[in-house]
């Protein structure tokens, strides 16, 4: 059955290339971007008609949220959910005020995600690693200045009282390091939909990039009960 990769804010379809191999078992794998749509649930709705009739469906970071707005508009399509690196929690006025203030720029002028949005969100280790910082800012300069724009208007809406209504098997997976998304936050996810949690180690919030072996395996031993 086909498989579903959902990325997240200003990752594109590459986000995954480590890890296709792996998950190739699972035919077509099909990587998405979030490229269309004024808000979680509008972006859900822009992926829906592109993809099969039934789907194992992962996503990441602010791809777990459209995940979950995938599975509430159509659950009868969705065989099971994986989260990783995300999170239930609405944003914080602060949160929104961040985001938002990296928009005073037109968007032709942007030339990807600054060096400390990007060391933000990985592993101490690789934070002055060229190549992985190269890897994030290109994805984003690949979707562009009117995606990022788009992107970083869209206030997150928590679903914590809405995640019993999560019917599908579901995995959580977080990473040990991630400075971005609290282990609290994934306990949250996986408490209110009763699903699993494994945490994969040495990784900060980029795990698919960082650790895709330790996620594909992950993934693919627990896809395995299906």
């Amino acid at each position: 059955m086909a498989i579903v990769l959902v990325s997240g804010f200003m990752a594109d379809e590459t986000l995954w290339d480590d890890m296709l191999e792996a998950l190739a078992p699972y035919r077509p794998v099909i990587p998405v971007a979030l490229r269309e749509g004024e808000t979680i649930e509008a972006m859900a709705q822009a992926l829906l008609p592109a993809l099969p009739a039934h789907f194992h469906l992962a996503g990441f970071s602010m791809g777990g949220y459209v995940a979950r707005e995938i599975v509430r508009l159509a659950p009868d399509r969705v065989q099971s959910l994986i989260l990783i690196a995300t999170s239930a929690r609405g944003d914080t006025d602060e949160m929104i005020r961040q985001r938002r203030s990296s928009l005073k720029s037109p968007p032709e002028r942007f030339k990807g995600l600054s060096r400390p949005a990007i060391q933000s969100s990985l592993h101490p280790r690789l934070r002055d690693d060229a190549d992985m910082l190269a890897r994030v800012r290109d994805m984003g300069i690949n979707l562009g200045g009117h995606v990022f724009h788009r992107q970083s208007y869209i206030a997150r809406d928590g679903d914590l009282d809405r995640l019993s209504d999560i019917n599908v098997p579901t995995l959580i997976i977080a990473a040990d390091t991630d400075a971005l998304r609290s282990p609290a936050e994934a306990q949250e996810l996986a408490n209110g939909i009763s699903a699993s949690l494994i945490t994969i180690p040495d990784s900060g919030h980029m795990i698919p990039l960082e650790q895709p072996d330790a996620l594909a395996s992950t993934m693919t031993d627990w896809l395995q009960g299906f």
